[in-house]
Protein backbone atom coordinates (compact mmCIF):
# COMPACT_ATOMS: atom_id res chain seq x y z
CA UNK A 1 0.00 0.00 0.00
CA UNK A 2 1.34 3.44 -0.87
CA UNK A 3 2.60 5.52 2.01
CA UNK A 4 1.27 9.01 2.71
CA UNK A 5 4.58 10.45 1.45
CA UNK A 6 4.24 8.59 -1.86
CA UNK A 7 0.66 9.73 -2.30
CA UNK A 8 1.58 13.36 -1.69
CA UNK A 9 4.76 13.27 -3.77
CA UNK A 10 5.15 16.17 -6.18
CA UNK A 11 5.55 13.84 -9.15
CA UNK A 12 3.51 10.81 -10.30
CA UNK A 13 2.25 8.51 -8.88
CA UNK A 14 1.75 11.01 -6.04
CA UNK A 15 -0.99 13.66 -6.09
CA UNK A 16 0.89 16.54 -4.47
CA UNK A 17 1.62 18.15 -7.82
CA UNK A 18 -2.08 18.06 -8.70
CA UNK A 19 -2.97 19.80 -5.45
CA UNK A 20 -0.35 22.48 -6.02
CA UNK A 21 -1.59 23.06 -9.56
CA UNK A 22 -5.11 23.32 -8.18
CA UNK A 23 -3.87 25.88 -5.65
CA UNK A 24 -2.24 27.87 -8.45
CA UNK A 25 -5.51 27.92 -10.42
CA UNK A 26 -7.37 28.92 -7.27
CA UNK A 27 -5.03 31.90 -6.80
CA UNK A 28 -5.31 32.85 -10.49
CA UNK A 29 -9.12 32.87 -10.41
CA UNK A 30 -9.25 34.62 -7.03
CA UNK A 31 -6.84 37.35 -8.14
CA UNK A 32 -8.66 37.97 -11.42
CA UNK A 33 -12.11 37.89 -9.83
CA UNK A 34 -10.97 40.14 -6.99
CA UNK A 35 -9.58 42.71 -9.43
CA UNK A 36 -12.79 42.62 -11.46
CA UNK A 37 -14.85 42.95 -8.28
CA UNK A 38 -12.80 45.95 -7.15
CA UNK A 39 -13.37 47.71 -10.47
CA UNK A 40 -17.10 47.03 -10.34
CA UNK A 41 -17.25 48.02 -6.68
CA UNK A 42 -15.40 51.31 -7.12
CA UNK A 43 -17.56 52.49 -10.01
CA UNK A 44 -20.66 51.03 -8.36
CA UNK A 45 -20.03 52.99 -5.17
CA UNK A 46 -19.44 56.22 -7.10
CA UNK A 47 -22.62 55.57 -9.06
CA UNK A 48 -24.65 55.00 -5.91
CA UNK A 49 -23.33 58.16 -4.31
CA UNK A 50 -23.20 60.54 -7.27
CA UNK A 51 -25.18 58.94 -10.10
CA UNK A 52 -28.63 59.78 -11.36
CA UNK A 53 -31.81 58.11 -10.11
CA UNK A 54 -31.84 55.43 -12.82
CA UNK A 55 -28.21 54.46 -12.18
CA UNK A 56 -28.71 54.38 -8.42
CA UNK A 57 -31.79 52.18 -8.72
CA UNK A 58 -30.03 49.83 -11.13
CA UNK A 59 -27.06 49.47 -8.79
CA UNK A 60 -29.37 48.98 -5.82
CA UNK A 61 -31.13 46.11 -7.63
CA UNK A 62 -27.76 44.58 -8.60
CA UNK A 63 -26.31 44.64 -5.08
CA UNK A 64 -29.56 43.47 -3.48
CA UNK A 65 -30.06 40.51 -5.82
CA UNK A 66 -26.42 39.38 -5.64
CA UNK A 67 -26.37 39.53 -1.84
CA UNK A 68 -29.75 37.82 -1.49
CA UNK A 69 -29.24 34.80 -3.77
CA UNK A 70 -26.90 32.00 -2.55
CA UNK A 71 -23.53 32.16 -4.27
CA UNK A 72 -23.71 28.58 -5.53
CA UNK A 73 -26.97 29.37 -7.33
CA UNK A 74 -25.44 32.54 -8.78
CA UNK A 75 -22.37 30.67 -10.02
CA UNK A 76 -24.49 28.04 -11.76
CA UNK A 77 -26.79 30.69 -13.24
CA UNK A 78 -24.05 33.04 -14.42
CA UNK A 79 -21.78 30.26 -15.68
CA UNK A 80 -24.33 28.50 -17.87
CA UNK A 81 -26.68 31.38 -18.69
CA UNK A 82 -23.78 33.73 -19.34
CA UNK A 83 -22.17 31.30 -21.77
CA UNK A 84 -25.47 30.74 -23.59
CA UNK A 85 -26.12 34.49 -23.79
CA UNK A 86 -22.65 35.12 -25.24
CA UNK A 87 -23.21 32.49 -27.94
CA UNK A 88 -26.65 33.90 -28.77
CA UNK A 89 -25.07 37.32 -29.29
CA UNK A 90 -22.24 35.85 -31.39
CA UNK A 91 -24.71 33.98 -33.60
CA UNK A 92 -26.83 37.11 -33.98
CA UNK A 93 -23.87 39.01 -35.42
CA UNK A 94 -22.80 36.14 -37.64
CA UNK A 95 -20.01 34.61 -35.55
CA UNK A 96 -19.57 30.97 -34.58
CA UNK A 97 -20.38 29.64 -31.14
CA UNK A 98 -17.46 29.49 -28.72
CA UNK A 99 -16.55 27.83 -25.47
CA UNK A 100 -15.37 30.08 -22.65
CA UNK A 101 -12.29 28.77 -20.84
CA UNK A 102 -12.87 27.68 -17.28
CA UNK A 103 -10.36 30.24 -16.00
CA UNK A 104 -12.07 33.25 -17.61
CA UNK A 105 -15.53 31.94 -16.78
CA UNK A 106 -14.54 31.59 -13.13
CA UNK A 107 -13.10 35.11 -13.05
CA UNK A 108 -16.22 36.55 -14.67
CA UNK A 109 -18.67 34.71 -12.43
CA UNK A 110 -16.98 35.28 -9.07
CA UNK A 111 -15.99 38.83 -10.07
CA UNK A 112 -19.62 39.80 -10.66
CA UNK A 113 -20.59 38.33 -7.30
CA UNK A 114 -17.79 40.07 -5.43
CA UNK A 115 -18.51 43.34 -7.22
CA UNK A 116 -21.76 43.72 -5.29
CA UNK A 117 -20.02 43.33 -1.95
CA UNK A 118 -17.15 45.61 -2.99
CA UNK A 119 -19.69 48.27 -3.95
CA UNK A 120 -21.01 48.40 -0.40
CA UNK A 121 -17.52 48.35 1.14
CA UNK A 122 -16.39 51.27 -1.02
CA UNK A 123 -19.65 53.16 -0.46
CA UNK A 124 -19.21 52.99 3.30
CA UNK A 125 -15.56 54.03 2.99
CA UNK A 126 -16.41 57.01 0.79
CA UNK A 127 -19.01 58.15 3.31
CA UNK A 128 -16.38 57.96 6.09
CA UNK A 129 -14.22 60.61 4.39
CA UNK A 130 -14.59 63.93 6.29
CA UNK A 131 -16.61 66.29 4.12
CA UNK A 132 -14.57 69.24 5.34
CA UNK A 133 -11.47 67.99 3.52
CA UNK A 134 -13.37 67.60 0.26
CA UNK A 135 -14.91 71.05 0.63
CA UNK A 136 -11.47 72.54 1.34
CA UNK A 137 -10.07 70.96 -1.84
CA UNK A 138 -12.94 72.34 -3.89
CA UNK A 139 -12.47 75.76 -2.30
CA UNK A 140 -8.88 75.68 -3.55
CA UNK A 141 -10.22 75.29 -7.09
CA UNK A 142 -9.34 71.64 -7.68
CA UNK A 143 -11.56 70.02 -10.31
CA UNK A 144 -13.74 67.08 -9.28
CA UNK A 145 -11.41 64.52 -10.91
CA UNK A 146 -8.37 65.74 -8.97
CA UNK A 147 -10.34 65.92 -5.74
CA UNK A 148 -11.22 62.26 -6.22
CA UNK A 149 -7.67 61.18 -7.13
CA UNK A 150 -5.72 63.28 -4.62
CA UNK A 151 -8.07 63.66 -1.66
CA UNK A 152 -10.98 61.23 -1.59
CA UNK A 153 -9.28 58.00 -2.69
CA UNK A 154 -6.17 58.28 -0.45
CA UNK A 155 -8.33 59.05 2.59
CA UNK A 156 -10.95 56.44 1.72
CA UNK A 157 -8.63 53.46 1.19
CA UNK A 158 -7.64 52.90 4.86
CA UNK A 159 -11.32 52.75 5.77
CA UNK A 160 -11.99 50.23 2.99
CA UNK A 161 -9.00 47.93 3.56
CA UNK A 162 -10.45 45.82 6.43
CA UNK A 163 -13.56 45.06 4.37
CA UNK A 164 -11.54 44.46 1.21
CA UNK A 165 -9.24 42.10 3.10
CA UNK A 166 -12.24 40.08 4.22
CA UNK A 167 -13.60 40.02 0.66
CA UNK A 168 -10.30 38.63 -0.64
CA UNK A 169 -10.49 35.74 1.81
CA UNK A 170 -14.10 35.10 0.80
CA UNK A 171 -13.08 35.16 -2.87
CA UNK A 172 -10.39 32.51 -2.34
CA UNK A 173 -12.95 30.25 -0.68
CA UNK A 174 -15.62 30.94 -3.30
CA UNK A 175 -13.34 29.43 -5.95
CA UNK A 176 -14.13 26.04 -4.43
CA UNK A 177 -17.71 26.43 -5.66
CA UNK A 178 -16.44 26.24 -9.24
CA UNK A 179 -15.92 22.51 -8.70
CA UNK A 180 -19.64 22.05 -9.41
CA UNK A 181 -19.09 23.23 -12.99
CA UNK A 182 -16.04 21.02 -13.45
CA UNK A 183 -13.19 23.51 -13.16
CA UNK A 184 -10.06 21.89 -11.74
CA UNK A 185 -9.13 24.17 -8.89
CA UNK A 186 -7.92 23.00 -5.49
CA UNK A 187 -11.24 21.63 -4.23
CA UNK A 188 -11.88 19.49 -7.32
CA UNK A 189 -8.27 18.26 -7.48
CA UNK A 190 -8.57 17.24 -3.82
CA UNK A 191 -11.82 15.41 -4.47
CA UNK A 192 -10.30 13.52 -7.40
CA UNK A 193 -7.16 12.62 -5.45
CA UNK A 194 -9.16 11.42 -2.45
CA UNK A 195 -11.54 9.41 -4.63
CA UNK A 196 -8.72 7.71 -6.53
CA UNK A 197 -6.72 6.76 -3.44
CA UNK A 198 -9.50 6.45 -0.81
CA UNK A 199 -7.30 8.60 1.46
CA UNK A 200 -10.02 11.15 2.16
CA UNK A 201 -8.77 12.36 5.52
CA UNK A 202 -5.20 12.93 4.36
CA UNK A 203 -6.04 14.80 1.17
CA UNK A 204 -8.74 16.99 2.65
CA UNK A 205 -6.43 17.83 5.55
CA UNK A 206 -3.73 18.72 3.00
CA UNK A 207 -6.18 20.94 1.11
CA UNK A 208 -7.26 22.59 4.35
CA UNK A 209 -3.62 23.26 5.19
CA UNK A 210 -3.05 24.89 1.77
CA UNK A 211 -6.11 27.12 2.22
CA UNK A 212 -4.87 28.01 5.71
CA UNK A 213 -1.41 28.96 4.43
CA UNK A 214 -3.00 31.11 1.72
CA UNK A 215 -5.19 32.80 4.34
CA UNK A 216 -2.30 33.47 6.72
CA UNK A 217 -0.09 34.93 4.00
CA UNK A 218 -2.97 37.07 2.70
CA UNK A 219 -3.84 38.32 6.19
CA UNK A 220 -0.21 39.29 6.82
CA UNK A 221 -0.01 41.10 3.49
CA UNK A 222 -3.19 43.09 4.10
CA UNK A 223 -2.08 43.92 7.65
CA UNK A 224 1.19 45.36 6.36
CA UNK A 225 -0.64 47.27 3.64
CA UNK A 226 -3.16 48.69 6.11
CA UNK A 227 -0.37 49.74 8.49
CA UNK A 228 1.38 51.53 5.62
CA UNK A 229 -1.81 53.25 4.46
CA UNK A 230 -2.53 54.49 7.99
CA UNK A 231 0.84 56.09 8.54
CA UNK A 232 0.41 59.57 9.98
CA UNK A 233 -3.20 58.95 11.00
CA UNK A 234 -4.31 58.87 14.67
CA UNK A 235 -4.10 55.41 16.20
CA UNK A 236 -7.48 53.80 16.89
CA UNK A 237 -8.06 52.52 20.41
Amino acid sequence: MDSAFDLLALSPPGWGGNLLMGLLRTIQIAAGAYALGLCIGLFGALGKLHGGPALRWGLEIYTTVIRAVPELVLILLLYYAGTDLLNVVREAIGLERTDISGLWAGIYVIGLVQGAYSTEVFRGAFQAVPTGQIEAARAMGLPRRKVLARITLPIMLPYALPGLSNLWLITTKDTALLAVVGFSELALETKQAAGATREYFMFYMAAGALYLVLTLVSTLGFSLLERRMRRGQPQQT
